[in-house]
């Protein structure tokens, strides 16, 4: 039998004890506080987000931990367990936007000192520096948001210990989210859509949110899979990716375009796939791009839909099972973000009885999900497992799926 192993989740007690103790360790007194910001999966709705189309997303019980303290001065200093013999200092006079001459090195510690720099290009400062410890259980390059964790743990660390009192409204936090947004932009060099950060600063417990990306609009929607017998399982591949690299920002630029040739601001905007094709005509690549997002948009919306008639039982499951298959064929064959182990994770778990898989998150490695009866969950792991045991992978994690409460002070 392959081996299972699970990627747990820790208490926010033993999270912000771990990073409390790094940062005493590290710095020598205590910190201000600890504050926590999830990661997400997105149940549907991929690569959307930036042509302003709808999501779906939840967030994780998995969280970074950041225990932090104000400083006198304008320096950031920040450990974490994989750098704990150095602490990574950076000037926030000196930072500036990546590819200029205050660009930080792509790192973790640009996520996070990119969120002040955001906040105080959008008038919020001067700003003090600080001093940060980071822990986080959010798995790292697994396509579910370990980098928007970060930002918004330390956007919502730096509105308290600052002063701004931005957490405590829901248009505070979209403005929270708009600095942690511009951090992973503009500092970290990962051109993203909004659709992470907005996830961990704005999901509600036991709720997805139904995400509006043409103004950000957000509307929390139960998510209660218990009820009818299922389980989302969330399955990190193991495939490193990242959205730093190149491939994600082409996609954006080919959708860019795609928009400009049929003549609309944003894919969002065409409503007749079919109709809108022939202007396409002799650019496959941006043809199959726009049929993605497009197509997309329609799944996401139908399954928001669904979600919102009643349990996921019955045809209303076979709907759904066939809207996750559709969303991550149209992922691996039209917008060409997928690889060979999502594919594998994704096969097996149908193969093994899932209500529909598909990959999640920016692709080109990361996790998928599989929608699951929650007593068949435990052999569908052991089926993706024994997959990928058979090619000789790297055995994939597994993570519950339990929609998660926002970023916010833990202790």
């Amino acid at each position: 039998m392959a081996r299972i192993i699970r990627a747990e989740a820790v208490s926010p007690e033993e999270g912000a004890f771990n990073a409390r103790e790094l940062f005493i360790q590290a710095f020598g007194h205590e910190p201000a506080g600890v504050w926590s910001a999830p990661g997400r999966v997105n149940v549907i709705g991929e690569h959307v987000d930036y042509n302003g189309g709808p999501c779906l997303p939840i967030a994780l019980p998995h969280r970074a931990y950041l225990a932090l303290a104000p400083r006198p001065d304008r320096t950031v200093r920040l450990i974490s367990p994989q750098t704990v013999d150095s602490i990574d200092s950076l000037d926030l006079d000196s930072i500036g936007p990546w590819g200029g001459p205050g660009q930080v090195p792509r790192h973790w510690t640009a996520y996070i000192a990119g969120v002040p720099w955001a906040l105080e290009r959008a008038g919020y400062g001067p700003l003090s520096g600080f001093d940060a410890a980071l822990w986080s259980c959010v798995p790292v390059g697994g396509g579910l948001s370990s980098s928007a964790a970060l930002e918004c743990a330390t956007a919502v660390a730096v509105d308290e210990v600052c002063g701004l009192g931005l957490a405590g409204s829901e248009e505070g936090r979209r403005l929270l989210v708009d600095a942690a947004r511009a951090a992973e932009n503009e500092i970290a060099g990962a051109n993203t859509g909004g659709l992470d950060q907005t996830a961990s600063m704005r999901c509600r417990t036991g709720h997805a949110l139904a995400l509006d990306c043409r103004d950000m609009s957000a509307a929390p929607i139960p998510f209660d899979l218990a009820s009818s017998g299922l389980e989302l399982l969330v399955i990190d591949t193991r495939a490193k990716h990242s959205l730093a690299d190149g491939q994600y920002g082409q996609r954006r630029a080919d959708c860019e375009e795609a928009a400009r040739l049929l003549g609309v601001g944003q894919l969002v905007e065409v409503t007749d796939l079919e109709a809108a094709m022939p202007a396409l005509e002799g650019h496959e690549r941006l043809a199959r791009r726009a049929r993605h997002v497009v197509s997309e948009i329609a799944r996401t919306r139908a399954f928001v839909e669904l979600m919102g008639e009643g349990p996921l039982e019955g045809e209303r499951l076979d709907v759904a099972a066939l809207l996750l298959d559709d969303s991550h064929d149209s992922l691996r064959d039209d917008y060409e973000v997928s690889c060979a182990e999502l594919d594998v994770a994704v096969a097996a778990a149908r193969a093994a009885g899932a209500h529909g898989a598909r990959m999640t998150g920016g692709g080109f490695g990361g996790s998928a999900i599989a929608l699951v009866d929650a007593a068949s969950g435990p052999a569908v792991g052991e089926a993706i497992a024994a997959a990928y045991e058979a090619r000789g992978w790297e055995p994939p994690h597994f993570l519950a799926a339990l929609p998660s409460g926002p970023a916010g002070r833990t202790a």
